[in-house]
């Protein structure tokens, strides 16, 4: 009897092991995909010309510059309120506020973070699809869709702890097209200001220096604790309504001198 169960127990143990490592290489091959496709849809959207050129443009009425290369970064907005000219740069180095060219040292840290927080969320989603190599981003690819009649990647984005901000507990998903490598929709879960869910489907479409800039429209559930992976369901159900529009007007796209 004591041999039999040995036995038994054995062949539960190489079970589990041929488990375990069939799941690794699902993931690993899962990852190894998604990097292939998402390399791709950065090369469809404008590929080098993001790390060659600086971006400006105007989302709501606000000023926004962006640079973003492999090994540094520098996101700026300007605007105009009841306090001055208003001056946010986000860099390498840290978040400064400056006001009539006058840094604000008074800020409290939970300002900063909310200010950090907002202008790195307007580069992050300009900068689409690029923005998905950052080191902190876990690509993960979870097979073909269809979403009105066309076939789309579907990619999962989750961030490591280290090096994904605050909200590294968000989670994204993106649809990229089967044969041309675009990104039509995204949806996300976010965790800040008592959470939520949102899709985004692409509205219009401009190209300048080389790369795809996209509006789009801002599409949310009645229940804003949707789980995100049901948002492809309900936009075909129709259950998603327009809660604003995303869009970047007066784009300048300007060469870095090498």
């Amino acid at each position: 009897m004591k041999n039999t169960i040995i036995q038994f127990n054995m062949k539960s143990i190489f079970s589990l092991v041929a488990l375990a490592c069939s799941l690794v290489f699902f993931s690993c091959n899962s990852k190894s995909e998604a990097e292939k496709i998402v390399n791709k849809s950065i090369e469809a959207h404008g590929g080098k010309a993001y790390e060659n050129s600086k971006i400006e443009f105007e989302f709501r009425d606000i000023h926004y510059t962006i640079l973003k290369t492999s090994d540094r970064f520098e996101y700026i907005r300007e605007f105009e309120d009841s306090t001055g000219f208003v001056k946010d740069v986000l860099n390498n180095s840290g978040f400064i506020r400056t006001v009539n060219d006058t840094k604000i040292d008074t800020l409290s840290e939970e300002w900063i973070g909310k200010y950090t927080r907002s202008v790195n969320s307007v580069a992050y989603f300009a900068y689409l699809p690029y923005g998905l190599n950052d080191p902190a981003a876990i690509k993960t690819y979870l097979g073909l869709t269809e979403i009105k009649g066309e076939e789309y990647h579907l990619i999962k984005v989750n961030f490591a702890q280290e090096g994904g901000g605050e909200d590294f507990e968000d989670e994204f998903l993106y649809w990229i097209g089967k044969d041309d490598f675009l990104m039509d929709y995204m949806a996300y879960s976010y965790l800040t200001d008592g959470g939520g869910v949102r899709m985004r489907s692409v509205s219009s479409v401009k190209d300048v220096g080389g790369i795809r800039f996209q509006n789009y429209l801002n599409l949310k559930p009645e229940v804003e604790k949707t789980p995100v992976d049901s948002m492809q369901s309900y936009y075909l159900a129709g259950k998603l309504e327009v809660l604003s529009e995303i869009n970047l007007e007066n784009i300048k796209v300007v060469e870095l001198k090498k």
